[in-house]
């Protein structure tokens, strides 16, 4: 599938030459599924998790055989109108941040091995938020977790 990066620079292409415009490929859709990132590794998309919103809590059931079940672990927390990226950062330890790029405010679906990655434009964010690839530069709200049992719960 071709970027927007990549179609928009063939534009550039074929105008500066002359070029034909109805010659160069269109968009194929977006985001969702699996994207490329700057550093030649495919991010896959996030597995998704359904949480319970009760006041400023979003609670999240961690099961056995989970996305976070396991330290490493990563997917997209979907409750009400949050959605929220976590990671389980350690036994008993999660980090949780908002799902919205600060480049474009388009929703992260898509993580790789420590980090989430928009499939928007590629910025990448590692587990605190903090922007490490671009065009982002901002860093994600992050969230204070409490995990007692197999409960985790995000304070929004």
């Amino acid at each position: 599938m071709q970027t927007r990066r990549e179609f928009c620079g063939g534009l550039c292409l074929a105008a500066a030459a002359g070029g034909a415009l109805s010659t160069i490929p269109g968009c194929g859709g977006g985001g969702g599924g699996s994207a490329t990132s700057p550093s030649g590794t495919t991010a896959s998309s996030l597995t998704r998790l359904t949480g319970t919103v009760a006041g400023n809590q979003v609670s999240v059931e961690i099961a056995s055989g989970s996305a976070l079940a396991a330290t490493g672990g990563q997917a997209l927390v979907q409750a009400g109108p949050n959605s929220l990226l976590v990671a389980r950062t350690g036994t008993s330890t999660f980090t949780a941040l908002t799902a919205i790029c600060t480049h474009e405010a388009c929703l992260i679906t898509n993580g790789e091995a420590g980090a989430f990655v928009c499939p928007c434009h590629g910025s990448r964010f590692d587990a605190t938020g903090r922007a490490i690839t671009g065009p982002a530069v901002t860093s994600l709200r992050s969230f204070a977790t409490a995990f007692a049992g197999s409960s985790l719960t995000i304070t929004i």
